[in-house]
């Protein structure tokens, strides 16, 4: 497990490293006329109803691609069909594990930038359990359960892990759409890495019960993103929309 003094470090080389080739990048990114937005576990496309809601009236043409939540590959194809679809530069922003999907998908040159909410960034072939492991467990692992091969979270965890900042009512709701993900979902490893090329932004949520804020932080600083942090559970894309959103717009040259 990292030590703070560990991790105080790890931060401050990852950051060194990455602020200049980040500054860089920016500098080139176009205009971005979509936004592909992709979920993760526990969820299905419609939990980005409230961003999208804010992001159309901007000029934008947003997508939300249903994520099998079968295997990496599987959700990889998918994200790249819609990509295909898009006309011109395309803001590719991913959700919890779906940072595996636009840290993998990421490298197509329509992508202009890459946003993560709360999400996953791996390394081209990392073993992002390993680098989990590193930090203290989040509580909502606890609630996964499987029917075969099925996972899904229980209700308790859901309500108390995943959507802590929601209303009751709200939260039993998204419960109800709950999607179960496949097993081999978890075994997968990305070969490509985008926010070592692309410009990358993060949207750390503070108060995380599904994924380590400090395990955001270093990623984020790793990255050398341009971040922001949220006071918000896991699904700040629903009780923290518009500060979603602005960073999206920021990465699509917007503001």
């Amino acid at each position: 497990m990292m030590s703070r003094r560990t991790f105080a470090t790890a931060l401050a080389a990852g950051a060194t490293a990455a602020v200049t080739p980040r500054l860089v990048r920016a500098e080139n990114r176009p205009t971005a006329r979509n936004v592909v937005l992709v979920h993760g576990l526990f969820a299905d496309g419609s939990c980005w109803s409230e961003v999208i809601a804010r992001l159309q009236p901007a000029g934008l043409n947003v997508t939300s691609v249903q994520n099998p939540l079968t295997t990496l590959d599987d959700a990889v194809a998918e994200t790249q069909r819609v990509l295909d679809r898009q006309d011109g530069p395309t803001v590719l922003v991913g959700h919890s594990f779906a940072g595996m999907i636009v840290t993998e998908a990421g490298v197509d040159p329509k992508v202009s930038a890459v946003v993560y909410v709360a999400a996953r960034g791996p390394d081209a072939g990392e073993d992002y359990t390993a680098l989990a492991s590193k930090f203290p467990a989040p509580p909502a692992s606890a609630g996964i359960v499987f029917d075969g091969d099925e996972g899904r979270l229980t209700e308790a965890a859901f309500l108390r892990d995943f959507a802590g900042d929601l209303s009751e009512a709200r939260a039993r709701v998204l419960y109800a759409v709950q999607q179960p993900f496949h097993k081999a979902l978890l075994t997968g490893k990305t070969k490509h890495a985008a926010w070592r090329s692309k410009p990358s932004f993060y949207a750390v949520s503070t108060e995380d019960r599904t994924i380590n804020p400090d395990l955001e932080r270093f990623m984020a600083n790793r990255m050398g993103a341009t971040t922001i942090e949220v006071k918000a559970s896991h699904l700040s894309l629903i009780s923290h929309p518009q500060e979603i959103t602005d960073l999206i717009l920021q990465a699509a040259g917007r503001t």
